[in-house]
């Protein structure tokens, strides 16, 4: 089985510079801001793009304040369990920034879609997604990155990290196996083992 492609911690820095440039007026920053802001998400917790169009505010950002753990409910979840990723700090810093940038001037409530084109309660389409993540990494590195590529980067990092019962679990797969997808050892992997 081939490894999955993934993105670097370089890569993934670079997508999201790219994602947050803007031209300046208002109108752009604020999708420049929810667009990296998609990225961070799927990078940050490996949740599939189509879990990231269902996300509520409210699953993000609870009494005025980021989450600390990202519940990733049973009726977007592909096998329709609920399951917990815990927050970083950088999400959380994203998050705040989405608050401040698109969902208070929105009025948004807390029962709105987290990620919207004009109107917080019509979610963003994993198409649009798909393709704001794709012309991104054209632009980047050249290269066609899918959503799919960011939950496998966040899969390969943790595995570097963890153990496969607890990636299992982040990633919301009912089994085992395919979590094993993960387990494979790239060159830094191969440099530490010589090296030690």
């Amino acid at each position: 089985m081939s490894p999955p492609k993934t993105l670097t911690a370089d890569q993934s820095q670079v997508l999201i510079d790219n994602l947050m440039q803007n031209h300046g007026t208002k109108k752009q920053q604020i999708k420049a801001t929810r667009n990296a802001a998609m990225a961070i998400v799927m990078l940050e917790t490996g949740i599939r793009v189509g879990e990231l169009c269902g996300l509520r505010i409210d699953d993000l950002w609870y009494a005025g304040q980021p989450v600390q753990n990202l519940v990733v409910r049973s009726d977007i979840a592909k096998n329709k369990k609920d399951r917990q990723i815990p927050i970083s700090r950088k999400l959380a810093e994203t998050i705040t920034l989405m608050d401040e940038m698109l969902w208070s001037p929105k009025n948004a409530t807390s029962a709105s879609y987290a990620f919207f084109a004009t109107q917080p309660s019509a979610p963003l389409s994993t198409r649009s997604v798909e393709r704001v993540i794709l012309k991104a990494g054209k632009a980047a590195f050249n290269i066609e990155v899918t959503p799919h590529w960011l939950r496998h980067t966040f899969g390969s990092r943790m595995m570097r990290k963890t153990n496969s019962r607890i990636v299992q679990a982040l990633l919301g797969h009912s089994s085992l196996q395919s979590t094993q997808i993960y387990m494979h050892p790239d060159m830094n992997d191969l440099r530490e083992a010589i090296d030690s």
